[in-house]
């Protein structure tokens, strides 16, 4: 069973920053997916950014309307370790985020991590 473990989350006013680390004990060079999400009350979860692999193009990144040109996603495959690096941080970035990775047919999911901004 794979165990993703995200770190990083905590109080933070508008305008400052935030990154989220997610360590997973699987080797993330085989995943075909790595992904944010995240959670904020009485909604549903959102899809902040992720990589997926395959394909005649490869590895593709997506992110969201939402958070482009403040959120970027990185990887460090040697730690088995995926960020999400939050700039500008909105009071509407309130959520649980977890992150999230799949290999073949196995989705793994974090426990999350809880971001708060302040207005």
């Amino acid at each position: 069973q794979e165990q993703l473990v995200e770190s990083g989350g905590g109080l933070v006013q508008a305008g400052g920053s935030l990154r989220l680390s997610c360590v997973v004990s699987k080797d993330i060079f085989s995943a075909n997916s790595m992904a944010w999400y995240r959670q904020a009350p009485e909604k549903s979860r959102e899809l902040v950014a992720a990589y997926t692999y395959g394909g005649v193009s490869g590895e593709s990144i997506f992110i969201a309307d939402s958070v482009k040109g403040r959120f970027t996603i990185s990887r460090d495959p040697p730690k088995n370790t995926m960020y999400l690096q939050m700039n500008s941080l909105r009071p509407e970035d309130t959520a649980v985020y977890y992150c999230s990775m799949k290999w073949g047919s196995k989705t793994g999911w974090g426990q999350g991590t809880q971001v708060t901004v302040s207005s």
